[in-house]
């Protein structure tokens, strides 16, 4: 694996030169997940088309006065 020698050293920056396989692994993890979330999103997409926008606001609207209304009490 090769890196550019400013993300090299931005990455010891943050991590310290021991915390680097850590961090990268945990970055590599993360998307691993997102592509296996894509891909799952994909297949439903291709199984019951599109995910109607209108009804997701909808049921964001929905959630987020749910937690306004559990703010509040």
């Amino acid at each position: 694996m090769s890196l550019h020698e400013g993300t090299i050293a931005a990455l010891k920056a943050r991590t310290g030169k021991r915390g680097m396989s850590a961090y990268v692994e945990a970055l590599i993890q993360r998307q691993l997940e997102r592509d296996r979330l894509r891909e799952l999103i994909e297949a439903a997409e291709t199984e019951h088309g599109p995910v109607d926008q209108a009804a997701v606001e909808a049921k964001r609207a929905l959630l987020r006065g749910a937690a306004a209304d559990s703010d509040a009490a």
